[in-house]
């Protein structure tokens, strides 16, 4: 990795004046000027215009003036304008500002530019000042269009706090659970294959699809049910005894609003049983849930070695990934250490 210099024209009259005292030594003791300008950041030409002009009159008739083009000038926007672009892309949405885009690409930033100050500039010199600008391409997280985000901060700075204060209190576990699946031909990755050919994925011919109900604890622990049925309530209700065997401490269990979850058949049967409680992320919140992370991690892994022919292969693919899961606590605290639930992390003493 190369170390990054500053460009020479940015630096201050008293640094530039020691690198010329520099470059000046480093030709006495017989450097080329070509070494000289690659370690002080310099271009040959300029160390070559000092080591002359000292040559032929010494320190004095050194040139002192700065060469070169202003850092700047030359650029379609000016500084002012520059700021206000990157204010609009930090703080809105281009549908905000009326561009048909999900999310701020080249092209949509190009139309930004357009609109604000009528200039026409190629995608490529876009996608340099997003460079420049500290801009890189990711890969977006997902957020619900009709989530309330005064419900997520009263979760957030209230009901969050609260069930964690309740939990130390009365030495209570707090789990977060979730559902997924995958089907036969669910697969992650990419394939590399030559110019103008596509790879191929040999897939099963048939249909298939295994479920998971499962949850997480900040200190690493995992606990998972499989199924091929589609989630109901009596389906919820055989995992909840599974979660509560072998545990040794009350259970706060954390969910999503799904019908089988807010049941009355599953809000009886909690009731009766006593040893776990549940409560309610707010709606439309998915992100907010760190059970979501190992789905995310399941999906992209369960298949990724071979496709299976069968489902009882996938339930062994299912089966395989979070046996290991389970034996990894430091990876499953892992994605609580994601900015959207690094809430829900377990505190540091």
């Amino acid at each position: 990795m190369a170390v990054p210099l500053a460009d020479a024209r940015e630096l201050s009259d008293e640094v530039l004046e020691a690198l010329r005292l520099r470059a000046l030594h480093g030709c006495e003791l017989g450097f080329t000027e070509a070494d000289v300008a690659a370690l002080l950041g310099l271009s040959r030409e300029t160390v070559s215009r000092w080591w002359s002009a000292y040559a032929a009159g010494g320190l004095e008739a050194i040139p002192h003036g700065r060469t070169g083009r202003p850092p700047g000038s030359g650029r379609a926007l000016t500084e002012p304008q520059a700021q206000h672009l990157q204010g609009v892309i930090d703080s809105k949405t281009p549908e905000a500002v009326g561009i048909a885009s999900a999310l701020w690409t080249r092209r949509a930033v190009q139309e930004l530019i357009r609109r604000a100050y009528d200039l026409r500039m190629p995608v490529r010199t876009v996608g340099e000042y997003l460079r420049r600008w500290g801009y890189t391409p990711k890969k977006p997280r997902r957020k619900a269009r009709r989530q309330d985000p005064a419900e997520v901060r009263e979760w957030l700075e209230q009901t969050y706090p609260a069930i964690e204060a309740r939990a130390a209190k009365e030495g209570a576990e707090i789990h977060w659970g979730d559902e997924t699946g995958v089907s036969a031909n669910d697969h992650p990755g990419r394939g590399y294959a030559r110019v103008g050919a596509t790879p191929e994925l040999l897939v099963s011919g048939e249909r298939f699809r295994v479920n998971m109900a499962s949850t997480v604890t900040n200190q690493g622990k995992v606990r998972f049910m499989t199924y091929t049925s589609t989630l109901t309530a009596v389906v919820f209700l055989t995992f909840l005894p599974q979660l509560l065997k072998g545990a040794r401490k009350p259970i706060f269990l954390i969910l999503d609003r799904h019908p089988a979850h807010e049941a009355h058949a599953v809000a009886d049967w909690v009731q009766q049983h006593g040893r776990i409680e549940l409560f309610w992320l707010p709606r439309r919140a998915p992100e907010l849930n760190p059970d979501e992370y190992l789905n995310n991690d399941l999906k992209g892994q369960v298949n990724a070695a071979h496709l299976p022919d069968s489902k009882q292969e996938l339930q062994s693919n299912f089966q395989h990934f979070m046996n290991t899961l389970k034996g990894l606590p430091g990876h499953v605290r892992s994605y609580f250490q994601h900015p959207n639930v690094q809430y829900a992390a377990a505190t540091v003493v």
